[in-house]
C-alpha cells in the first residue's frame, strides 16, 4: 500500500474527454483505491460522470463528487472520484463525443494541464500524473496550446515562466519506465532529421547530467547510465559514422569527469537488453540514454504499454504520465486497461517522497 502524502494530495488531469483517459482514472478509483488514495481528478465533473457510467456498463456507478477545495481529497472515501472542476464554463457544456478531434476536447485537456501544473508549482498539491491528450486537438485549440507538440513541451513552458527563465534554462528530458528497463531521451517530438541535429556535445552532457541528478534521488545512489550509439554497431570505430566517436564519448569523458557512472557509447541493438531487469538478473544499467525518441520508446513500449510510465525529469514538480494515447477507437467501449495509469500514480508517489 502506497500511503499518500500527509498534506498534500495529488492530481491527475483528465487527459483529452474524448479519449480513454477517463475511464482509465474511474477505473483505477474503482480498481485501486488504496493507489489512488489523496488523489483527485483536475478535470470536468460531467465528464467524469459519463466515464463512470460508461465503465459501470449496467453496473453500479462509482461516485462522482465536486470539491471546493484540493485538500478534501486526502479524506475522501475509497472508490469515490473526486473532481476539482477547472473550468466552470466548461461545466454548462456536454462533454466532446467519443472518439472525435475537436478544439474544445484539446482546450479542455490543455486547461486541465495548466491548472494542475501551477497548482504543483506553487506548493499546492504532491505532483502531477496527467491522462493522455491528443496532440491534434491541442493544436486546434489555437492560442497558447497549438505551439506545443505535447505535454512535456507545455510543462517545460509553464515551469520556466514560474522561475522567471527561458526554456534553454529550464531543460527537461523524458523518462519512459517499467518495471524491467528505464530509457531517457536526448530528444523527443522532433522529426528525424531535427533529431539527428539535437545529438551534440551539450545536449548529449546535458541529458547525462539531468539523468544522473534525477536517478540520484529516486535510487538513492548514483546510477549506472548506459549509452546507446546513435548508429548500427555504435559505429564501428568509424565505419558506420562518426558521431559516436566525435560527440557522443567526448560527452561521456566530460560526464565521467564529474563523477558520473556512464558506459562508452554501446551497440543500440543491444543496449537495451543489457540494461533489462529480469528475475534471474538484474540489469547491468540503471537507465539506457537513447540518442532520439523511437530508439529509446520502441524497447519500453514492446515489453508492454500496460506496464509502463512516462516521467519528465528536469521539472520543478513532479509529473508522471502513462505510456499510451488517447485510443479513440477504445473511448467510450469501456475495454480501456488502467494499469499504466496506476502505475503512474504510483511513480508520481514515489519521485514526490524522493523530494521530501
Amino acid at each position: 500500500m502506497h500511503e499518500p502524502s500527509p498534506t498534500l494530495p495529488l492530481a491527475i488531469s483528465q487527459g483529452d474527454p474524448a479519449g480513454i483517459g477517463p475511464e482509465t482514472i474511474v477505473k483505477a478509483f474503482r480498481d485501486a483505491p488504496q493507489e489512488v488514495c489523496g488523489c483527485f481528478v483536475a478535470g470536468d465533473v460531467a465528464t467524469l460522470r459519463r466515464a463512470a457510467a460508461v465503465v459501470a456498463a449496467g453496473g453500479v456507478v462509482l461516485p462522482v463528487v465536486q470539491l471546493s477545495a484540493v485538500q478534501e481529497a486526502l479524506n475522501c472515501p475509497p472508490r469515490c472520484v473526486p473532481v476539482w472542476q477547472v473550468d466552470s464554463s466548461a461545466a454548462k457544456l456536454p462533454p466532446p463525443p467519443f472518439g472525435q478531434v475537436s478544439a474544445q476536447a484539446g482546450q479542455m485537456a490543455g486547461d486541465c494541464v495548466v491548472w494542475a501544473a501551477n497548482a504543483a508549482l506553487r506548493g499546492q498539491v504532491a505532483g502531477l500524473v496527467t491522462a493522455p491528450l491528443n496532440k491534434a486537438a491541442l493544436s486546434l485549440a489555437g492560442p497558447p496550446y497549438a505551439a506545443f507538440p505535447g505535454h512535456t513541451e507545455l510543462l517545460q513552458s509553464l515551469a520556466a515562466a514560474h522561475q522567471g527563465l527561458t526554456l534553454d534554462q529550464c531543460p527537461v528530458r523524458m523518462m519512459l519506465a517499467n518495471d524491467e528497463l528505464r530509457v531517457v531521451l536526448v530528444s523527443i517530438h522532433v522529426s528525424m532529421r531535427e533529431a539527428l541535429a539535437a545529438v551534440t556535445f551539450d545536449n548529449v552532457l546535458q541529458s547525462l547530467r539531468i539523468t544522473h541528478q534525477s536517478l540520484t534521488a529516486l535510487l538513492g545512489r548514483a546510477p549506472r547510465i548506459g549509452v546507446a550509439g546513435l548508429n548500427p554497431h555504435a559505429g564501428e570505430g568509424g565505419l558506420f559514422g562518426q558521431e559516436e566517436l566525435d560527440i557522443i564519448a567526448p560527452a561521456v569523458a566530460a560526464a565521467r569527469r564529474q563523477g558520473l557512472c556512464v558506459s562508452d557509447p554501446q551497440p543500440p541493438d543491444t543496449v537495451f537488453m543489457r540494461a533489462r531487469v529480469l528475475p534471474e538478473r538484474p540489469g547491468e544499467f540503471d537507465v539506457v540514454l537513447a540518442m532520439y525518441h523511437d530508439q529509446g520508446l520502441i524497447p519500453v513500449k514492446y515489453l508492454g504499454v500496460d506496464k509502463g510510465v512516462n516521467v519528465t525529469l528536469g521539472l520543478p514538480l513532479v509529473r508522471t504520465s502513462p505510456d499510451h494515447g488517447t485510443a479513440f477507437d477504445l473511448a467510450g467501449t469501456g475495454r480501456a486497461d488502467a494499469s499504466s495509469l496506476i502505475a503512474a500514480v504510483r511513480m508520481a508517489r514515489l519521485l514526490s517522497n524522493s523530494r521530501d
